[in-house]
């Protein structure tokens, strides 16, 4: 069997660090290794109007943003394909088809589901395509036949109702015509939830605390500098605490022992740097200009690709303009392997014609 995979995001802003460590530079590996044949990369604007249909140029603005972080981190379009979900028109119609495989009580028991309704207050007044999404999401990772599909563990319920809705299409229509998907979660646990600059849980646009790919180094200085540490730790000589010091959390997600070699070679690697701020004798200026480097060390060549990208529009377009149209050829195919399956592919199936031509023999010959 073919490794395929299929994962994306929600054009609803600029990409920031936290999707970078939690699945970009993940990508972009596991592209540059090869071991996959087949990875296609959404940009999943139709999802993102389930909650943003008052303002669907919101969207509109953010899909170039999105291509250009796709690019700058290094995504290679002659090895992956990057798509907009909306212009594969094949993903809607098996949205469809799937919803008649899923009952409203499950979705509703979707604790993925349950969690964006209340972070929304969406209550009672639920938009249908955003309760629905799961059934999407199901669509999109099947209609290329993705078994990998690399998510945060906040997904992994999706993962879960996609599996549930391959397996009642293949028993229901007695074809193994779907593929289910395998669920990857990123390899650290820093890197499933990095926390915002002012150590709140969740990265926020609206709350300012993101370090976006895009930002300049000068930016990027300005909120490292002023990153949450141990509100305790007033001197230098203080001992301090790591947990929930979301400088040490960065630390956690982004430093390696190279860093220490070049950046801060008194310390062989962060768990020494940790017993020393432990103990005190360590400031929080230090640990902050440490983890400057290391993000500067990251975003300087991912700011030089942006940079050539953001001069070369029109490429950008076309990279776009092609990966979509190759995603909906390879989207139709199954497309069409669904509909066979149910039954209901009546112009291309000449059996069917041929049960009508003899059903209906006697009335021709009557007339």
């Amino acid at each position: 069997m073919k490794k395929i995979i299929l994962t994306g995001d929600r054009p609803t802003g600029r990409l920031h660090i936290g999707h970078y460590v939690g699945s970009l530079k993940n990508r972009v590996e596991i592209q540059n290794k090869g071991q996959y044949d087949e990875m296609y990369i959404m940009i999943a604007d139709a999802q993102a109007l389930t909650d943003n249909a008052d303002n669907p140029e919101k969207i509109r603005e953010n899909i170039m943003e999105v291509a250009l972080d796709y690019l700058s981190v290094g995504l290679d379009p002659s090895r992956v394909t990057i798509f907009i979900q909306s212009h594969v028109s094949a993903l809607t119609e098996l949205t469809f088809y799937y919803s008649n495989l899923v009952t409203v009580s499950r979705l509703q028991r979707n604790p993925t589901v349950k969690n964006e309704i209340k972070l929304r207050n969406f209550e009672a007044n639920i938009p249908v395509g955003f309760f629905t999404y799961p059934i999407s999401q199901a669509a999109d990772i099947t209609a290329f036949k993705a078994n990998i599909v690399p998510v945060g563990e906040d997904q992994l319920p999706m993962i879960e109702q996609a599996r549930e809705i391959v397996h009642a299409f293949n028993r229901v229509y007695k074809k193994d015509v779907l593929v289910k998907p395998e669920a990857v979660l990123p390899e650290t646990e820093a890197a499933l939830r990095l926390p915002g600059t002012d150590g709140n849980a969740k990265m926020s646009k609206s709350l300012g605390n993101c370090i976006y790919l895009a930002d300049s180094k000068e930016e990027v200085e300005r909120k490292i500098m002023g990153m949450y540490t141990d509100p305790d730790h007033i001197h230098v000589s203080d001992p301090g605490k790591v947990e929930n010091n979301t400088v040490f959390t960065y630390l956690d997600a982004f430093s390696t022992e190279k860093d220490f070699q070049k950046f801060l070679p008194e310390y062989k690697n962060l768990d020494e740097l940790k017993n020393h701020y432990r103990r005190g004798g360590v400031g929080d200026v230090k640990i902050k200009k440490f983890l400057l480097n290391i993000m500067e060390e990251i975003l300087t060549p991912i700011r030089e690709r942006r940079k050539y990208y953001e001069a070369r529009i029109d490429e950008v377009y076309s990279i776009l303009e092609e990966g979509s149209k190759h995603a909906s050829e390879v989207a139709n195919k199954t497309l069409q392997e669904v509909k066979e399956a149910m039954k209901i592919n009546y112009f291309e199936d000449q059996e069917l014609l041929e049960t009508y031509r003899q059903k209906y023999a006697g009335n021709k010959e009557e007339n």
